[in-house]
């Protein structure tokens, strides 16, 4: 019992909230931006993804354990793709790029909802709840799922196999060239991991990162300024 006890009182609880609050993101991160490439798939005459139960906002259903560990250790990383059939599409190249884009623009958009959101509870706490402890964890909760969902789509847009970004260029490559990236692209996650493990792209992703953070913080700043205004007056 005296074992157990020491435990507790030893725990770093609120660290340990903190890594629940940035696991509880990173699902959220990886499940919205899959289940859009699915529905973008979906909208444009394919229904692979639906008929195999993935356009669902269940997190398991799109969870690859080893991408989730990299958003959580690093800030990026990648989900279970959701499958895809391009001969559905009236234009393959076409339908692909913009199924590929849709998972890296939902990503922006969860972000600066998050960022607007965040905004309008900052108002309130600041003007009615200044010393909540709850208000204070939704706050930090939403700015870290802005984040990693800025950095999942960042990563997501660059153009290597099989990253979504490789899609997008790819309607605009020669169909002999872009069939040839297709046919190795399951090759393509092993260098992934290999070029992340030096570094090299740290300082890139980091800087657009935290550009586009930046720029959208900027953006949805106006909810706090108005909710403030509007109660103090």
């Amino acid at each position: 019992m005296n074992a157990f006890s020491q435990f507790f009182q030893h725990m770093d609880w609120q660290g340990l909230l903190y890594l629940l609050m940035q696991a509880f993101s990173v699902l959220l991160c990886l499940t919205v931006h899959e289940t859009c490439h699915g529905l973008a798939a979906l909208a444009l005459g394919d229904p692979t993804a639906k008929q195999m139960h993935r356009l669902s906002f269940n997190p398991l259903r799109h969870l690859d354990p080893f991408g989730a560990l990299m958003m959580l250790v690093a800030g990026f990383g990648w989900a279970k793709p959701v499958p895809v059939n391009p001969n559905y599409f009236k234009n393959p190249k076409s339908g692909m790029a913009i199924t590929a884009l849709a998972g890296p623009v939902s990503n922006f958009v969860l972000a600066f909802l998050a960022l607007l959101l965040r905004a309008a509870l900052a108002g309130l706490s600041y003007a009615l709840w200044p010393n909540s402890a709850i208000l204070a964890w939704m706050l930090d909760f939403l700015l870290i799922t802005a984040y990693l969902s800025i950095g999942l789509g960042i990563f997501n847009l660059i153009p290597f196999p099989p990253l979504d970004g490789s899609k997008v260029l790819g309607a605009f490559l020669p169909d002999q060239t872009y069939y040839n990236i297709l046919r190795y692209e399951r090759y393509g996650m092993i260098a992934l991991v290999l070029v992340l493990w030096t570094g090299v792209l740290d300082g890139p992703l980091l800087a657009a990162r935290n550009a586009v953070f930046d720029l959208l913080f900027q953006w949805s700043s106006f909810p706090y300024y108005a909710i403030a205004q509007a109660i103090l007056g």
